[in-house]
């Protein structure tokens, strides 16, 4: 069996983790496949382990030491890969390194799942990678992003175009789904009434996500209709985050706001939504909460970051980042349109989800490049 080696900068639930999971998932056994996390095993490692699939934990980002990469060589030996595949900025430059030192000559793939609107907003060290990427991405095998507009945005930039391969995110409809049950058992442990209008913001605490302007937006939203509750749920959201306890004590949502921090239960607290958003204000890529609300039969708000606008299409609405005001015009509109009308978009997103995006047909186009690379 051919061995594919995915090395990744962290295992943190994010939205390309979350891609390399639901991908080795759908292509498990298909071939011999590890995971190399240059940081650490966090919370999607012990849910690859799970797979069957080895992860192994470099520790690299604790360290501010760039020879610990060195570290890997002795491990890539012993794995031996037929097929390296980088994800993220970090982990597409050390799967480069990795095909350097494996001992046959191994095609590298990148994946990049963000777009790039403004170097500069990016961390410093995060932008150093990323124009250091510039010269090595003449490399890879190929370069698959997620997005058409961060495909774009990184060749205007100076990487390879020539290696461009666009796959666009992948969500299992039948995980993600309209589910009654748990519309009714998640409002009953968050304390909401069953009729109550629930509106979600799924993602990581990060300043690209733009928390406070969605929360500017949802005060906004609140002097027309009082009876929205709003649920944020993600690694770092909770009360104990300074910006958050600054944010409820400045806009005095009292019970209307609620912040979950990280679950494992997504499905169930997706499905239990009326309005779903993302309110990037840059960098978002394919929007696994969007997409998975979508497929949820939710009805989604959405800067037109990244694909998100393109993901959403006629079953949504999209608005300008950086514009509380603009989302907080389409939240009431959609809050305004009644139930009847969310469902009808509802279900025309899950529809879309169903017939352009599902996990079985996204991995089947990794499948294809896998095999054309790998000879078989």
């Amino acid at each position: 069996m051919k061995r594919i080696l995915h090395v990744i900068t962290d295992l943190y639930a994010g939205g390309c983790e979350m891609m390399l999971l639901k991908l080795l998932s759908a292509t498990n056994g298909k071939w011999e496949q590890a995971v190399v996390s240059l940081g650490s095993a966090a919370t999607i490692g012990p849910r690859i382990s799970e797979l069957g699939i080895p992860v192994h934990t470099m520790g690299f980002r604790d360290s501010r030491n760039p020879l610990r990469l060195l570290s890997m060589i002795p491990l890539v030996h012993r794995i031996n890969p037929h097929l390296i595949v980088g994800w993220m900025y970090h982990g597409n430059l050390a799967a480069s390194l990795a095909a350097v030192a494996a001992p046959g000559h191994a095609p590298v793939f990148w994946n990049i799942q963000q777009s790039l609107y403004d170097i500069s907003s990016e961390r410093r060290p995060t932008a150093a990678l990323i124009r250091l990427g510039i010269p090595v991405s003449r490399q890879p095998a190929a370069i698959i992003y997620n997005t058409r507009v961060g495909a774009q945005q990184h060749e205007d930039f100076g990487y390879c175009g020539k290696r461009r391969i666009v796959i666009p995110t992948g969500f299992d409809y039948l995980q993600f789904r309209p589910d009654a049950d748990a519309r009714r058992q998640v409002r009953a442990e968050l304390g909401l009434p069953e009729d109550a209008l629930l509106v979600g913001l799924i993602a990581r605490y990060h300043p690209m996500k733009d928390h406070a302007g969605f929360l500017k937006a949802a005060s906004l939203v609140l002097q027309s209709h009082p009876e929205v509750r709003f649920l944020l749920s993600g690694m770092r959201i909770t009360s104990n985050e300074p910006v958050f306890r600054d944010l409820l004590r400045e806009y005095d949502f009292k019970d209307r706001v609620l912040l979950l921090g990280e679950r494992k239960d997504m499905p169930r607290i997706t499905a239990a939504l009326d309005i779903a958003c993302s309110a990037s204000a840059w960098g978002e890529g394919f929007s696994n909460a969007v997409g998975e609300a979508m497929a949820c039969g939710v009805p989604c708000v959405v800067t037109d970051v990244g694909d998100s606008a393109y993901l959403v299409s006629d079953t949504g609405m999209a608005v300008p980042p950086r514009q509380p005001e603009a989302f907080a015009d389409a939240l009431s509109q959609l809050v305004s349109a009644g139930s009847v009308r969310r469902k009808q978009l509802g279900q025309a997103a899950r529809k879309r989800i169903e017939a352009e995006f599902s996990l079985a047909s996204v991995a089947s186009r990794y499948e294809e490049i896998y095999r054309t690379n790998l000879g078989s």
